[in-house]
């Protein structure tokens, strides 16, 4: 695979991508012509889902898979190179030819960015804020969630990602002491900011609430 070129990883990775799916019982659909932003189309109950393929490569001894998000698109001008929108697709499938296994990315977690890692081990400090583990971005676990909560593919959250996932509206906020709050001011900050309702406390009474300045946009199913 070292020495297959950019097409022909691109060709595997979208036909892997395309069985995954099948397996998964989500109806596919392809473009007639080539050079459009999204690769195929996703069948998910009653919503067709954009999705763009891409492949991912192993750096960091195996620890990390790296996703470069960089489309090219032919112009009136020629080709030119640029970032995903949320306009322009809903999901970014993921193919690691090296693990043989697919990923499945929410558009939130990719627009605007031109690569995305994927953690496949836990930091060896420990630190989960900010981490993209890659089990929470699982093929078939990501699939569920999508039909559990349309909005998914708006946020950039993980499945089932702990300091990712945020609560639903009118759930009871997350409660956590000053003194873990303040041992883990960056993990708590990026759960607040993904939308969860985090209350902290001192000695047992609630003193600040977190809330993001810009809370996540949900898009309607």
């Amino acid at each position: 695979m070292r020495d297959w070129n950019p097409n022909k990883k691109g060709a595997v990775a979208e036909l892997a991508i395309q069985l995954a799916a099948r397996r998964a019982g989500i109806g596919v659909y392809l473009p007639s012509v080539e050079h459009t932003r999204a690769d195929m189309l996703f069948e998910i109950e009653d919503r067709l889902l954009r999705v763009q393929v891409k492949w991912g490569r192993l750096e960091r001894r195996g620890e990390v898979l790296v996703v470069h998000l960089s489309g090219s698109r032919c112009t009136p001008r020629g080709y030119v190179r640029s970032t995903y929108s949320q306009t322009e697709i809903d999901l970014v499938g993921v193919y690691s030819g090296e693990l043989d296994r697919c990923f499945l990315l929410p558009v939130g977690l990719c627009a605007g960015r031109h690569a995305v890692q994927l953690r496949l081990t836990p930091t060896r400090n420990n630190q989960r804020a900010c981490i993209n583990l890659a089990d929470y971005f699982d093929f078939d676990g990501a699939v569920a969630q999508l039909a559990r909560a349309p909005e998914w593919h708006s946020g950039g959250r993980g499945f089932e990602s702990p300091q990712l996932h945020s609560s639903e509206e009118g759930s009871d906020p997350t409660i956590v002491g000053s003194e873990l709050f303040g041992k883990q001011v960056g993990y708590w900050m990026q759960r607040a900011a993904c939308g969860e309702q985090i209350t902290v406390t001192f000695r047992g009474r609630p003193r600040v609430r977190l809330v993001p300045i810009n809370p996540p946009l949900l898009q309607a199913a």
